[in-house]
């Protein structure tokens, strides 16, 4: 069975909802719409208190080349632009509208015919994705269009389509492959007219079997897309540790997917591209798994951005009594979060509600030199000098050591039996020397 040979963990995968068919959930009274759900510059509001806006209208315009346009999710009337606190704790600038019914410009198609006919040509394409918002959907939020703009000399080989959904609990791309993989292989179809390669692969753990399958019999009238069951180990889903398992081919540290000829997209960002292209439908809703062990319902929504978490919460039967962490995300990567009024965002894939049992930190103790750390590190790293160089500041040293091929998987907190939070330190010794490279790279 196909995976990436370096580390990896077993984490328990709690897929809660995966029978759980995705249902739509009611429009809240008011959305909050941050300008900056996307990897690069926060958008620009285009709109101001009072305006009436509609359904896929453009109210924040990309402010960069890597940053992405935002579209109103709902109609209705700006109430306020304001600063709102985000899933990090953060106050950003988003764009809160009051709603008022549901009416969509007339320029989205929301017929539920199946459009195979591709009619935009390449570079077509990558202005409609522009133009629509589309980014990653699989958690780094990457602007699409940037993607497809291969420079001179480069050349794609293999397009990857990222069915893995490693995470625990979460299961959204999981049904969206299930019941909307016809149009998500027509999106995949897009993407490779866009990277002008001829060869797409999907990779599908093998805890899917039935999304296998399905998937499988569709793929088989789409030329060029084959569709490949890989290994359960976390984190299958790293870019990376995809492109090792499906390709042979390993990415060179600080360089990325393209350097190998390989260009890696979520089976949510393809659904989005179909939908962008096909329906000019712009990125304003998503799939969003609510899940946890004591959660009454595990559900699968599809969800207006900027509609707050506890709508969600309500719509899965409400907030279980033992509940100790709300996470953004599932439970090796995500983020815990303040309270229930915040957002759903571009980049929100589940929201996972902890017993306080389970969200419990043990308390850290003495490193014991086990090196566990250092084994499951998918990318080769040592996870115990990067967390204790950073907590002593020694940033030059965090940098000689790699710091930023780490994929904040988490998969060294997870093993080590000291419980020390190596992953705290290293995202802070991350984002350190991120900086100091970037303010380098200015003078």
């Amino acid at each position: 069975m196909k995976t990436f040979k370096l580390g990896g963990v077993h984490p328990p995968e709690n897929k809660l909802s995966a029978e759980a068919v995705v249902e739509t959930l009611a429009i809240p009274k008011q959305v909050v719409v941050p300008v900056g759900q996307h990897l690069g510059a926060p958008a620009t509001p285009i709109v101001n208190r009072g305006d009436e806006v509609k359904v896929g209208q453009l109210i924040a315009k990309s402010s960069g080349f890597i940053s992405a346009n935002i579209h109103s999710p709902v109609s209705g009337k700006v109430f306020k632009i304001d600063e709102v606190y985000d899933a990090s704790g953060f106050r950003r600038p988003s764009i809160i509208i009051n709603v008022d019914g549901d009416e969509w410009l007339d320029s989205i198609d929301r017929s539920t015919d199946i459009d195979a006919n591709i009619k935009l040509t390449q570079k077509e394409i990558v202005d409609k994705l522009n133009e629509m918002g589309i980014v990653g959907l699989g958690g780094a939020t990457f602007p699409s269009f940037v993607k497809l703009m291969v420079p001179d000399g480069k050349k794609v080989d293999y397009l990857i389509i990222n069915g893995v959904e490693c995470e625990p609990y979460l299961t959204s791309d999981h049904r969206l492959m299930m019941e909307k993989g016809e149009e998500m292989l027509i999106g995949v179809t897009i993407l490779m007219k866009g990277l002008n390669t001829s060869s797409a692969m999907i990779g599908i753990e093998n805890n899917k079997p039935d999304a296998i399958e399905h998937l499988s019999k569709l793929a088989a009238k789409y030329k060029g897309i084959t569709v490949h069951p890989l290994k359960v180990k976390y984190p299958q889903g790293g870019e990376k540790q995809l492109i090792k398992a499906l390709t042979g081919r390993e990415v060179p540290s600080g360089k990325l997917p393209l350097e190998v000829g390989c260009v890696v997209n979520n089976v949510g960002t393809a659904y989005a591209v179909y939908e962008a292209v096909q329906k000019n439908k712009p990125l304003f809703e998503r799939v969003v798994t609510v899940t946890g062990k004591s959660v009454k319902k595990p559900s699968n929504f599809l969800v207006r951005i900027g509609t707050p978490i506890k709508e969600l919460i309500e719509a899965a039967q409400g907030l279980p009594e033992n509940t100790g962490k709300i996470i953004s995300g599932g439970p090796m990567m995500g983020k815990a979060v303040l309270n229930v009024d915040i957002p759903v965002v571009k980049g929100t894939s589940g929201i996972l509600l902890m017993p306080d049992t389970a969200s419990k930190r043990g308390e850290a103790n003495t490193c014991i030199r086990c090196a566990k750390c250092v084994s499951v590190c998918p990318m080769g790293l040592e996870p115990f000098l990067l967390s204790k160089t950073a907590k002593l500041g020694k940033f030059d040293l965090v940098e000689k050591a790699l710091v930023m091929d780490c994929i904040e998987c988490g998969s060294c907190s997870y093993t080590c039996p000291s419980n020390i939070p190596l992953l705290d330190y290293i995202r802070l010794g991350k984002n350190k020397v991120g900086q100091i490279i970037r303010n380098r790279n200015q003078k």
